[in-house]
């Protein structure tokens, strides 16, 4: 058996298929994948009783595992769950939908615009290198995609770019943060 080679989809990528999603409901649901990088049928699944706006959180059992995920918003996300439905299923059609149908609607939008060798997850792939590259901890990222292993979360993070400053410039940071 060999596997197709995965890599995450890139913010530009990201930005054209939201551009050119008509569907309100397909739009919301790639802008919360990118949010998220939850699996595509965890959140397929999500009502609005998961979120909870006082703590700017989403909490949901991962299907594949049964853990719950609870991860904080930022205000991006917090803006758009504020214009989705304020009860019941988040994306209801969406939802209604087999994970092949999903993936097929997502496929058939990336050939539109011309974007080759992503699938909807590749937007967990995106979220662990953003993350990785922001300099998030590691066990923040894990436990937010549910990863159980390392070796998972570092191989869903590997192509990110991290830029490394300087000892000096690290030094120089520390010294300040000191007085």
């Amino acid at each position: 058996m060999q596997f197709k080679e995965k890599r995450a989809i890139t913010s530009e990528e990201h930005q054209r298929i939201l551009a050119a999603e008509r569907n309100p409901e397909r739009r919301a649901f790639y802008e919360l994948c990118w949010h998220l990088g939850g699996s595509q049928g965890d959140l397929a699944q999500l009502r609005a009783e998961d979120i909870d706006w006082n703590n700017q959180t989403v909490s949901f059992f991962r299907h594949k595992t049964g853990t719950v995920t609870l991860q904080h918003l930022g205000p991006e996300a917090m803006r758009l769950l504020a214009d989705m439905p304020g009860e019941g299923m988040l994306f209801p059609y969406l939802a209604s939908l087999r994970a092949n149908d999903r993936a097929t609607e997502f496929h058939q939008r990336c050939q539109q615009l011309g974007i080759t060798g992503v699938s909807l997850h590749s937007y967990r792939y995106a979220w662990a290198e953003r993350a990785k590259s922001a300099g998030y901890p590691e066990r923040f990222a894990q436990e937010a995609l549910g990863h159980n292993s390392k070796a998972v979360h570092r191989a869903y993070a590997r192509r990110a770019l991290v830029k490394l400053p300087s000892l000096e410039e690290y030094e120089a940071r520390a010294a300040a943060a000191q007085t």
